[in-house]
């Protein structure tokens, strides 16, 4: 009873005393209002329909019971596979199959005698042995005389007889055929056993029955026949499981095990033949405990395995638990998604470390906060094993004693992960199912030293390195790793999302890795749309679209970020796909079932429901069977490496180059933080068309003010436009009404012209600027309606006038850009519009009074043409 059990050991009951005690807890739990009623019986009858042990067939009104791990009866079954129809018509065939009754039944009944107590015999006219006898007898002797024999005129004349009692089978309370004490089954089942004790009655006792003084049951070993009526296996029901003759103490264990079953693994039907098989194996033993699981069925094993973890919990306290080096989450009242409720601890060999771990991670799961994912509690073993496997071996006394370990310890044990993470090599002591270690990354690395830092710094702080006398310089030697390496995905290539959402390829999709139709094309199409985290879409709710005020939106949980109830608005055409699937959906319901879902079960039900351990239609597909078949996909189109999750980027980069802040994106994919909102939209600064929209023009004081760098608005290619504004953007600095790109200047050298910008070709104006100098041509202007005569008015428009040029070309700038009436309604006086996008929209002031004013020559010839037109 150690390894057998997969951590078990300390299940098995020392004494007498202990059995009595945990027989009593058991008993306390199985009397309580939470235990459900149905279970507590020593004959446990399940309902056709029970969502854990039900056993009926899918056919309305049919009687017998499933075949195997089908939900049909074998008749029924044979049916529908001659039927050879798909899944659409399997509705149609429950509700037009004939149901059938059942064939046999166990029990035959009283004598049909009135008021005669004994059991019947198994022939069509149900009389007991007696009346048997009388009946043939009389009807001899009418056919003997030649009448007709009057059945009803002879049943009223025979009176009844007193029963035999019980069958005297401990697992059997049918009524007992004969003085022998066995019910018919149960007499048949005896005579095939060879009869052990050699129990008997006389030939013919029913005849000299009525006397009381005649010896009835012949025995040559009474004793033996005793314990045949112990030991042996109760008659199999449909829809009973027998707990009768058990030892109190297994009873009460298995049904807490049913109960457990019923709580926490419903999804997988215990058929009660099945359950009534593990029952009869366990039939002569004290307790589940003792079960040795080598010699079980398959099926027994299964089912054994998972009572015996659902008696840990009850059977063994936390202390003991921290003695044996593992965590029994059940204890905590709570479940960590994908783990047992048994944690193992026993690989970290220093005693001290894995009390040390044990305490941390109880301490975390005690905290209403705690991780809902295994990934925390890995992570912090990990770093335990690595460090447990690397003191064992280079620590003085392998690390068992906490007062000789000190900081050069650590210093090795980093210099050893390092050195293994640079050149690759295995892990001393993690190793993945297969046996094989696994491989000691960068990654690794951080995870290893950060959560071995913080158990340390949690065992500083609360005492526990004093208490069991660990160095403070050990502890303090663990390093900060920092926030490591985080790396996000990249969005989509433009040539990969049109392949990825081709149509053709879509269909290629769902035919060849979907061929059930179980939704993968609508789970991806859906994810390109909206944006969604993968887990997000696969576990939709049936009832998840809806249309308010005439607009088509998503309903779906963000679990990720405690976001319940989140609505996106949805594309028309992806929302009526999801209509169609809901359909499907509930098609599938009615052929499962034979009926039509209440509102109960609609509202519980899953969009794309798993085939499999899955009643109700609770249970959504698995990210495992999405992941895998969009991997074989990516793989078949030779579209390189690309995930799901890219999506999310993609959409992220649309939304930004669209105009969205990140606020917008934050809130619509459902982020924690703005931070997180920059992780997947940075890509989104440098697209193409913001690229485009850095078009420097020269200044006024340059040779042709106002000239842009790229001829007008015409766009440049991604190269070059990529190379500009890497260029550009990192070689400027602000000065008074643009940007200076001086190089001597922007390296913080002095300014050889004494700061005169506007003067000077090398200074740049941004779109941000346009009102600035709007206000600056206004100034100059009323300065010159001011002036005293015409010729110092003269003057002033003469020295403005490069400017004015190079503020006409500005605006041309914007206007080709589309950006003109942004610029205007730049308001400066709102800090919040220091961030527009108005303040990366620069143009170099380099020819835009040339280009205004061959626009202007342009325009002069044209009239030219048209007065010489008109002459003519």
């Amino acid at each position: 009873m150690t390894e057998a059990h997969g951590g078990l050991r300390l299940l098995a009951a020392r004494d007498g005393r202990e059995s009595r005690d945990r027989l009593e807890i058991l008993t306390a739990l199985i009397e309580g209002p939470g235990f459900d009623p149905l279970l507590r019986s020593e004959v446990i009858k399940v309902p056709p329909e029970h969502a854990a042990f039900g056993w009926g067939c899918r056919v309305p009104d049919c009687e017998r019971s499933v075949h195997g791990t089908s939900d049909l009866c074998n008749t029924h079954r044979q049916q529908w596979s001659a039927h050879g129809g798909d899944e659409a018509d399997r509705a149609v065939f429950l509700r037009t199959a004939t149901p059938l009754p059942q064939v046999t039944s166990a029990f035959t009944g009283l004598c049909r005698v009135t008021c005669c107590e004994r059991v019947a015999l198994g022939h069509k006219h149900r009389f007991c042995a007696r009346h048997d006898h009388r009946w043939r007898r009389a009807s001899a002797r009418a056919r003997t005389r030649g009448i007709d024999f009057d059945l009803d005129a002879w049943l009223s004349e025979e009176i009844p007889y007193p029963g035999f009692g019980t069958c005297v089978v401990a697992c059997c309370r049918d009524g007992a055929l004969s003085p022998l004490g066995l019910c018919p089954n149960h007499d048949q089942r005896y005579a095939r056993a060879g009869r052990p004790g050699g129990a008997e009655l006389p030939k013919n006792w029913y005849s000299a029955e009525p006397d009381p003084e005649f010896p009835v049951v012949r025995y040559e070993d009474e004793r033996a026949f005793r314990e045949w009526c112990r030991t042996t296996d109760p008659v199999l029901r449909v829809g009973e499981i027998n707990l009768l003759g058990l030892n109190p103490l297994l009873r009460a264990e298995i049904q807490w095990g049913l109960f457990g079953h019923l709580q926490h693994n419903p999804r997988t039907r215990w058929a009660p033949v099945a359950v009534q098989s593990l029952v009869n194996t366990c039939r002569q033993l004290n307790s589940l405990i003792d079960l040795d699981l080598n010699v079980c069925s398959t099926r027994s094993r299964v089912l054994a395995r998972e009572m015996l973890q659902g008696l840990r919990p009850v059977y063994v306290t936390p202390s003991e638990t921290r003695e044996a080096g593992y965590v029994e989450l059940d204890h905590f009242g709570t479940g960590i998604r994908g783990m047992h409720s048994h944690y193992d601890l026993s690989g970290v060999s220093q005693r001290w470390l894995r009390d040390l771990l044990w305490d941390y991670l109880t301490n975390l799961l005690r905290t209403p906060g705690s991780p809902r994912t295994r990934a925390p509690y890995n992570d912090m073993r990990r770093a335990c094993l690595e460090l447990s496997a690397y003191l064992e071996l280079g620590a003085e006394n392998g690390g068992h004693d906490p007062a000789l370990l000190r900081a050069e310890h650590v210093h090795r044990f980093l210099a050893d992960q390092r050195h293994r993470a640079r050149n690759s090599m295995p892990s001393l002591v993690v190793r993945l199912r297969t046996g094989k270690p696994t491989t000691v990354t960068d990654t690794t690395l951080h995870f290893t030293f950060s959560q071995a830092r913080r158990i340390m710094r949690w065992a500083l702080e609360s005492g526990e390195a004093d208490r069991i006398g660990l160095d403070r310089e050990f502890v303090t030697a663990f390093p900060p790793m920092g926030t490591g390496t985080h790396r996000t995905r990249s969005p989509f290539t433009d040539e990969v999302a049109r392949a990825l959402a081709a149509d053709d390829n879509l269909q290629r999709f769902a035919d060849t890795y979907d061929p059930g139709d179980r939704g993968l094309r609508d789970i991806w199409e859906t994810i390109i749309v909206t944006g969604r985290r993968a887990g997000e879409v696969l576990k939709l709710r049936l009832d998840c679209v809806g249309r308010y005020n005439k607009l088509p939106m998503l309903w779906h949980d963000q679990t990720k970020v405690g976001n319940y109830d989140q609505a996106v608005r949805l594309p028309e055409r992806t929302y009526q796909r999801i209509r169609e699937r809901q359909s499907l959906t509930l098609a599938r319901f009615e052929g499962r079932f034979g009926r039509r879902p209440t509102r109960q079960e609609r509202a519980r039900m899953a969009l794309f429901p798993a085939t499999k351990h899955n009643p109700g239609f609770e249970r959504s597909v698995s990210y495992g069977w999405y992941g895998a078949a969009f991997h074989d996909w990516v793989s078949e189109l030779d579209l390189g490496s690309c995930v799901t999750h890219q999506a999310r980027h993609t959409l992220a980069t649309k939304l930004l180059a669209n105009g969205a802040g990140l606020h917008h994106i934050k809130q619509f994919l459902g982020h924690v933080s703005t931070r997180m909102a920059e992780h997947y939209a940075k890509v989104a600064v440098s697209e193409i068309e913001d690229v485009l929209q850095h078009v420097w023009v020269a200044g006024p004081g340059a040779a042709r003010p106002g000239e842009p760098l790229s001829t007008g608005t015409t766009p440049l290619d991604r190269r070059q436009a990529e190379a500009l504004a890497l260029d550009l953007t990192r070689r400027s600095t602000p000065a008074e009404g643009g940007f200076c790109t001086f190089q001597p200047v922007v390296d913080g050298g002095a300014c050889p012209w004494s700061l005169n910008c506007h003067n000077c070709d090398k200074f740049v104006l941004s779109g941000a600027d346009l009102l600035y100098w709007r206000r600056k041509r206004e100034q100059w202007m009323s300065i010159a309606e001011r002036a005293p005569d015409d010729n110092t008015a003269d003057y002033l428009h003469q020295v403005f006038e490069p400017t004015a040029r190079a503020i006409d070309g500005l605006e041309k700038a914007l206007a080709g850009l589309g950006l003109l009436e942004d610029a205007l309604a730049l308001d400066l006086r709102r800090p919040q519009d220091y961030f527009h996008r108005m303040w990366s929209t620069a143009f170099r002031a380099t020819d835009l009074a040339d280009a205004a004013a061959a626009e202007e020559n342009t325009y002069d010839d044209e009239d030219t043409t048209d007065d010489q037109e008109a002459c003519a």
